[in-house]
């Protein structure tokens, strides 16, 4: 496949574990990416060609990327110059990540709750839908009180309040079914606060919906009725 130079950028200083996906997700927000080329050498730091489908856009990831501390690893990103076959010399990264992130996501306080996804979602539905508004480093759903709730962390600050401007009551969908969802700012107090509420509050109801309540409610009330027509009775004869 022949190749435009200007449309294709060099990453390096990449994590030696990294995916290809990650490499996505770095920059799919800055436009359509034709390609990408992950080398990862025996030893670390890896590296990458990206190939965009404009050149503009390969721009703006160069500017967007270039110096930007991926998970203890700064980026080294510019135009690829030679193609894949080039040679790039690189130095190991001054500062590594506090562990292996093979299979394990990184975490952050950029937090936003998912509200009203369908039972179907998963934590890979969840990401492509909200990375549409930033850089997602962690995602995950779980089901509360009978329905699937989200959580997912963005890299930074601004990437969440957008994710909450742009995605709240925005369309989910999975190859099975789709849903309108609520996007909001993860709060662990109040979170905290309302699950022990309706903990609370399921217990005090607990009892009075509880069979055997309404069995006994229903004769005393039967029990009451009858003694009722008796006074009655009483009371005309």
């Amino acid at each position: 496949m022949g190749r435009t130079n200007s449309c294709t950028i060099y990453v390096g200083n990449l994590p030696g574990d990294i995916r290809e996906r990650e490499v996505e997700d770095l920059f799919y927000k800055y436009g359509r990416i034709v390609d990408i080329d992950l080398k990862i050498p025996p030893r670390p730091p890896g590296y990458a060609f990206v190939e965009f489908e404009d050149p503009r856009d390969a721009d703006d990831a160069i500017y967007g990327r270039d110096g930007y501390n991926f998970d203890g690893y700064r980026l080294r990103v510019e135009l690829a110059h030679g193609g894949r076959g080039q040679s790039y010399q690189y130095e190991r990264p001054r500062s590594y990540s506090s562990g292996r992130r093979g299979g394990v996501s990184r975490r952050s306080e950029y937090r936003v709750l998912v509200d009203g996804l369908p039972s179907s979602a998963s934590w890979q539905d969840l990401k492509d839908h909200m990375r549409r508004a930033g850089d997602v480093c962690f995602s995950d759903v779980y089901r509360e009180a009978g329905a699937i709730v989200g959580i997912v962390d963005y890299t930074n600050y601004d990437d969440m309040k957008y994710a909450i401007r742009k995605l709240d009551g925005t369309e989910f969908r999975n190859a099975f079914s789709r849903s309108y969802i609520r996007v909001r700012e993860y709060d662990a107090r109040s979170r905290s606060r309302s699950r022990s509420l309706s903990y609370s509050r399921s217990r005090s109801c607990s009892r009075s919906e509880s069979p055997r309540y309404l069995i006994y409610s229903f004769l005393s009330d039967l029990h009451l009725g009858f003694m009722k027509a008796l006074i009655l009775e009483y009371i005309i004869s």
